[in-house]
């Protein structure tokens, strides 16, 4: 692990508010280690040891708070490098998350990088370090957090979202709160590699913009997975290259969010999109770990309850399995034959108080084999008004279950104040999750139980982006030359300037007639279809007005119009799309992303999750597609994309048609 993570000693250099608040929060946190301060004028800063210049300190410094202005950061930075300090924390901001404001940003932070040489650098533009198992904090603000033997370790972009983490009350435990800021040098996945391998570390939760490497983001959740540590993350920020890129429809059906999502997707990260959210899964994989599945069995004493978690859960992914006869049976000896049994369950208040009889009630519904994670839904009193004596019972149910069925078991209020914090804290001690708020526990569970979709990471790795900064786009009658040439099935067509050669074309009507050079043709009246003779067709040429146009053959008896789109994510690799395609594109919003290069089994899956899939098997007495050409046609296309890598920008299929014997790229648009 770095040294600057766990320090013996530790310097202030810069004074003013924010290098006295170093000072004032390691001394609040106990640190038992030395502190120094750099000082120009002062001679005693705080009650430090204090220094003129680093050169006069009197041992290698293992961790160094840099709060100078940011041009005078450079030097320090530079001075400590060259004193073996172990790492430094640079609070000022103006670098490159700056350059709208400040032309020298990048160049600045080059010269950053540089100084630093071997010694690794959090920031710029970030608070820095809070070490809760050691109390340890090179942190210029106040945080909310505590000793802890044990926890999860959070790392964000943003100094203030960490100041919120610390600051819940919802039980959560947190051992190491670091900031990253632009990540300068010291990546994200770097800093967590070295962190998550503390053996004191259970979850690791990341709050980012900009992942970084996608090679060692890879190695972090390889790392993770070994270790069987779950990662969850919030992952903000919209690319550029989304809202810049208006040639097809792909870039805003796949844009930077789509990628990410598809990115964590296929590498088995929980993805979540709120702070809440984000700490009730933390809850989870601090308390038991991934779970297997979000299969469910909810018990609680009311049916609005009952109704209320059933309805949450509608298309979100949680799953409540119908009762075994087994369960019926088991439920019935206890319950009698007043209660309505199903799952969710609702109890009712028979038996409340009677721990012996719910905990049966629990464990009758929760051990089958086909239940993930038992939740028991239960607001507990407010206890600076009310007794919460009477409560006792379902947290004595809720321990005799998880002692006999050994599987996961959540307590989860309604709403989020209804677990106050040291109540959180004495279920996790009692091997119980707490999860405060229906709607954020639901949507961890969901979280906690994402599955990598396919092989080992090292054996499938993702196909990394190019860095090219332009890109041309290519005539769609090259771009279906080239896509004609490793095997896509195109239309047959002819360029054709000349009116003259509208009597021979090389294949039959009904053909249909494009103007060359047009991005979207439908809207700009660019395209005229299924035209059925040589005279309907001189009629178009003359009446659209264009100096050069594609004819090609109509293709009929289509069962599926699908859009097919590949970009460059600068963030997250080649993304695919799948969509409904033609005209219902923007109408339907019905698309799915995966990373490329995807297998056959993610593609399948992927087409399952189309609002459009039904129709892939029939609908209604329809014809099945052509399954087997269709994945042909795409599979030579990823081929495509992986040979051209290094200079693709974005190809869009749309619309792919797929007949019963047939799948054809009736359009297309690539940049290189």
């Amino acid at each position: 692990m770095y040294r600057f993570l766990n320090p013996k000693n530790v310097v202030v250099i810069g004074g003013g508010v924010w290098g006295k608040s170093i000072v004032f929060q390691l001394k609040k946190i106990n640190f038992s280690g030395q502190i120094f301060a750099v000082h120009p004028s002062e001679d005693d800063f705080c009650g430090c040891e204090t220094y003129r210049n680093i050169s006069d300190l009197p041992r290698p410094i293992d961790a160094a708070f840099v709060g100078v202005n940011r041009i005078a950061t450079v030097d320090i930075i530079s001075q400590l490098s060259k004193a073996d300090c172990g790492g430094a924390v640079c609070f000022a901001s103006g670098y490159s998350e700056a350059v709208t404001e400040l032309e020298d940003g990048h160049e600045l932070q080059e010269a950053l990088i540089e100084a630093a040489g071997r010694m690794p650098i959090l920031g710029p533009n970030c608070y820095g370090i809070i070490n809760y198992f050691d109390n340890f904090c090179l942190w210029p603000d106040q945080h909310g957090g505590q000793n802890v033997d044990n926890g999860v370790a959070i790392i964000t972009q943003s100094s203030n979202i960490m100041i919120n983490l610390t600051m819940q009350k919802r039980g959560l435990p947190i051992g190491f709160a670091v900031t990253v800021g632009n990540q300068a040098q010291l990546g994200l996945a770097e800093l967590a590699m070295n962190i998550v391998e503390d053996t004191r570390v259970t979850a690791l939760g990341l709050y980012v913009e900009g992942l970084g490497s996608i090679r060692n983001f890879e190695k972090l959740v390889s790392l993770c997975e070994r270790l069987g540590k779950g990662i969850v993350i919030i992952k903000i920020g919209k690319s550029e290259h989304a809202q810049l890129s208006a040639v097809s429809h792909t870039a805003s059906l796949a844009g930077s969010d789509k990628g990410a999502s598809a990115l964590m997707k296929r590498l088995g990260v929980a993805r979540v999109s709120s702070l809440s959210e984000f700490i009730e899964t933390l809850k989870i994989f601090h308390c038991h770990g991934r779970l297997s599945g979000s299969s469910v069995a909810s018990v609680s004493c009311s049916g609005g309850e009952a109704s209320l978690i059933a309805d949450l859960s509608y298309g979100e992914g949680v799953l409540f399995p119908k009762l075994t006869k087994e369960q019926n049976n088991n439920l019935k000896n206890v319950l009698g034959g007043k209660v309505a049994l199903a799952n969710p369950l609702d109890y009712h208040t028979y038996i409340w108080g009677d721990a012996s009889k719910m905990a049966k009630t629990f464990i009758s519904i929760m051990r089958d084999k086909n239940i993930d994670i038992g939740i028991i839904i239960v607001d507990f009193p407010r206890s600076d008004l009310c007794d919460p004596g009477a409560w006792n019972c379902v947290i004595e149910a809720a321990v005799l279950t998880k002692e006999t069925i050994k599987k996961p078991i959540a307590l989860m209020s309604t709403l989020s104040e209804n677990i106050e914090e040291s109540l959180a804290k004495d279920l996790m001690r009692k091997n119980l999750i707490p999860l405060c708020g229906m709607n954020e526990g639901l949507a961890a569970i969901v979280a906690a139980s994402t599955q990598r979709t396919d092989s080992d990471i090292s054996i499938n790795p993702v196909l990394l982006p190019n860095n090219n900064q332009s890109s041309s786009l290519l005539t769609e009658a090259y771009s279906k030359s080239l896509l004609s040439e490793i095997g896509i099935d195109t239309p047959r067509n002819i360029i054709v300037q000349n009116r003259d050669l509208l009597d021979n074309l090389p294949f039959d009507f009904p053909v249909v007639i494009k103007v060359l050079g047009l991005s979207h043709k439908t809207e700009s009246r660019g395209v005229r279809l299924d035209i059925k003779n040589t005279e309907e067709l001189k009629v178009a040429f003359d009446d659209m007005g264009y100096s050069e146009y594609l004819i090609e053959e109509m293709i009929g008896d289509a069962l599926i119009e699908l859009l097919v789109g590949i970009i460059n994510d600068p963030a997250h690799g080649f993304i695919f799309t799948l969509a409904a395609g033609g005209t219902l594109t923007e109408i339907l919003s019905d698309s799915v992303s995966l990373v490329m290069p995807f297998t056959r089994n993610e593609f399948n899956e992927a087409l399952k999750d189309l609002k459009i899939g039904k129709v892939i098997d029939g609908y209604r007495g329809s014809k099945a597609i052509s399954m087997e050409q269709l994945i042909q046609n795409i599979f030579k296309l990823q081929e495509f994309v992986v040979r051209n890598s290094g200079e693709l920008s974005e190809l869009e299929i749309n619309p792919f048609l797929v007949t019963a014997s047939r799948a054809v790229a009736v359009d297309a648009l690539i940049k290189m």
